[in-house]
């Protein structure tokens, strides 16, 4: 009942922080397999969690497979 009475602006804030802290949690679970990763690395990977292979290769020239997913 709460979500229904909150504005547009207020509801998309809400999802954006959501967002937000999921990908943090992303972020410190790559940062945690890979710990000497750096931040164009964890960026990769943190990609590849999203975007299928063939696109990581096309797209950034990383293929997930040979690296190991996120």
């Amino acid at each position: 009942a709460r979500l229904r009475d909150l504005s547009p602006s207020d509801k998309l804030a809400l999802v954006s922080g959501w967002c937000r802290a999921v990908q943090e949690i992303a972020i410190a679970g790559i940062r945690s397999r890979h710990p000497g990763a750096s931040e164009e690395e964890v960026r990769l990977r943190l990609a590849s969690l999203r975007l299928d292979r063939e696109t990581m290769v096309k797209l950034y020239n990383w293929d997930p497979v040979e690296k190991g997913y996120g």
